[in-house]
């Protein structure tokens, strides 16, 4: 495994630890769409043909027997998975996918509707095991720092899997011998699939000697019980079942939503699915470049109050009335369906930038042996709640709601959903006022981030400039900061939201709180000691004049009582900004804030046994000058 490498977001494509995983992730997501909206489509627009019973019931059973499985076997599934060797684990489960989809491609030739509908709880099955080794194949393969990049592509490529399969489907089973056509392509990506699958590097098991539960119900309920233990990582995946929640609203309802609201044939179908997929492979990619390639929680935020406009604006947008005539693909961009269109790619393109750095953040904070099974852990999550979009899509519309109140429904639960998890997190906010100071005031050129370590200990220094310092720091290193500050600054208002969730440590002189003083180095020393960053301003005050104060020594004290390394900063081009003490017209200063490009200087570590405050501040000013 080339684990050591760093590899750009498309250079990863290049590379054997990628490539064949990639292209395998990518023909299963393209076959199981290609067969999912094939079928949709049959039911909505030929089943009558072929099948008694209501179009939008049928649909949504559909919907929930492909989803039941991850439910029922996703524990089992992670447990599998961290247990063997995964390549061979991904090999069977291709092969698998062979001989189902040779048995949906004689169900789609005679017309077996029913078929092809219970067909959809075995390709569930085989997706639910098949989930777990993907995701947990990614962080043993890459590094941190490639994590966000790996999953933006992953989940990009996914999407345009969608995309095509979406298309294909949509055009194959339109067509006159569309049954035939769809047969054909299911069965041979299916091969096509394994074939690949046989070239994925060895992947060794973390976990060899774990004892597998047969019991799937208890196990089930231990696995839940096993994510709670990491409450940052519990809440992200209720985020991400969420998403998969809207998701699978919108894909299941779409194709009755055309043909009942906006009159529209299978083109127009097509369409909308893939003007919604591109949506979220646009906003998956975008999330690398817009997090500076590393995870941007940040971006979490961002991407649900997009979910929730564009998708209250789904609704509003509705025409007043259905044509009168069956619109083509030419027909519908001919009648005033602009704002519709938008609409639909831009919840897509919020929910690539809300997924992505969730997945990452998941992969990042836990256990590396453990990933298989929270993963599995987030499918059955993910399960739940996307049986419990179908459970309420058939309540909602056989209680004679239309489709498009249902996406109104579903866009205000996504506010409230949201504002219940930043509530108990609120380092997602705090995360995305960063986010939003240093690429909108701001524009931050960082240097020599690599110096500081991606584990363990380690004490940051810096010189001190504005009001803000603690936040474009925070907001450019990869990893959770525990700043120092002191205190004036720590009780501002709204920033001491800011700060307190941040975990920051408030500190006072000695002769203005010795008591806040000691505890100060108490936090300082504990948080230490669990392996967390600290970062402190030596100076002790914000600079009157751009020029920086003398150092104090009480990094010193902090290195005598936990001697771990120090890597000193500089932070340049903030003096004279809206949050410095430069004294000018604070217009000015805002003014020259939104034109201002600012750098964050990292120099190498200092060892324990060569720090002072002398050596630190001559360190931080030459990086300071550079």
């Amino acid at each position: 495994m080339e684990t050591n490498r760093v590899a750009g977001q498309f250079e990863l494509l290049k590379q054997r630890r990628f490539l064949p995983f990639f292209i395998t992730q990518f023909l299963g997501a393209l076959n199981d769409n290609i067969f999912k909206n094939a079928l949709i489509i049959l039911i909505a627009f030929q089943g009558a043909q072929l099948i008694e019973g209501d179009a939008d019931l049928l649909i949504n059973v559909a919907a929930a027997l492909f989803i039941l499985p991850f439910f029922l076997f996703s524990a089992t599934a992670g447990q599998w998975i961290d247990k063997y060797e995964k390549s061979k684990s991904i090999r069977l489960i291709k092969l698998l996918e062979v001989f189902i989809m040779l048995i949906a491609a004689l169900a789609f030739i005679q017309g077996y509707i029913s078929l092809l509908i219970a067909l959809l709880f075995l390709m569930g099955a085989q997706s639910t095991f098949f989930g777990p080794a993907k995701y947990s194949y990614i962080p043993q393969h890459l590094r941190v720092v490639e994590l966000v990049e790996g999953n933006a592509l992953v989940q990009m490529g996914t999407f345009v899997a969608i995309l095509t399969g979406t298309i294909l489907g949509g055009i194959l089973i339109a067509d006159e011998q569309g049954r035939l056509y769809v047969a054909s392509c299911i069965v041979f990506f299916a091969i096509a699939g394994y074939i690949s699958s046989r070239f994925i590097p060895l992947t060794p098991s973390l976990n060899e000697d774990l004892k597998i539960n047969r019991n799937i119900f208890s196990e089930i309920f231990r696995n839940i019980q096993f994510l709670k233990t990491n409450r940052t990582v519990f809440l992200s995946i209720l985020g991400i079942s969420w998403f998969w929640f809207l998701g699978a609203t919108y894909l299941v309802q779409l194709p009755n939503y055309t043909k009942t609201i906006l009159g529209g044939n299978e083109q127009v179908v097509t369409l909308l699915l893939t003007l919604f997929t591109i949506g979220i492979g646009a906003g998956s990619l975008l999330c690398n470049w817009l997090s500076g390639k590393r995870i941007e929680i940040g971006l979490v935020p961002f991407g649900s109050i997009g979910l929730t406009l564009f998708g209250i604006d789904l609704y509003l947008s509705q025409p007043e009335a259905m044509s009168s005539t069956v619109l083509g693909i030419a027909g519908f961009l001919s009648v005033d369906y602009l704002r519709l269109v938008i609409d639909v790619m831009m919840t897509g393109f919020f929910g690539g930038l809300y997924i992505v750095p969730l997945m990452a953040l998941v992969q990042q904070r836990s256990e590396p042996e453990h990933m298989s099974r929270v993963i599995a852990g987030n499918n059955i999550i993910n399960a739940l709640l996307m049986v419990l979009s179908a459970i309420t899509a058939i309540v909602v519309l056989s209680s004679g709601f239309t489709i498009a109140e249902l996406f109104l429904l579903v866009a205000i639960l996504n506010a409230l959903v949201a504002i219940y998890i930043y509530t108990l997190v609120p380092e997602f906010l705090m995360r995305f006022l960063v986010w939003l100071l240093i690429h909108s005031i701001y524009h931050v050129r960082t240097k020599g981030l690599e110096n500081i370590p991606e584990q363990g200990p380690v004490v940051l220094v810096c010189n001190h400039v504005s009001f803000v310092d603690a936040l474009i720091i925070g907001g450019c290193i990869r990893r959770p900061v525990r700043f120092v500050m002191y205190y004036k600054i720590f009780d501002l208002p709204v920033l001491n939201f800011v700060f307190r969730t941040a975990k920051a440590i408030s500190i006072a002189g000695k002769h203005e709180d010795e008591k806040l003083l000691n505890k100060a180095f108490d936090d300082i020393d504990e948080a230490l000691e669990a392996g967390d960053v600290v970062c402190l301003f030596p100076e002790g005050k914000l600079t009157a004049d751009g020029n920086m104060n003398t150092f104090r020594d009480g990094i010193e004290r902090i290195i005598n009582r936990r001697a771990v390394p120090v890597v000193p900063m500089a932070l340049q081009g903030l003096w004279g900004s809206a949050f410095s003490r430069q004294r000018s017209n604070i217009f000015y200063r805002l003014f020259k804030g939104f034109k201002s490009s600012i750098g964050l200087v990292v120099g190498e570590g200092v060892e324990p046994q060569y720090v002072s405050a002398e050596v630190l501040q001559d360190r931080v000013a030459v990086l300071y000058d550079s």
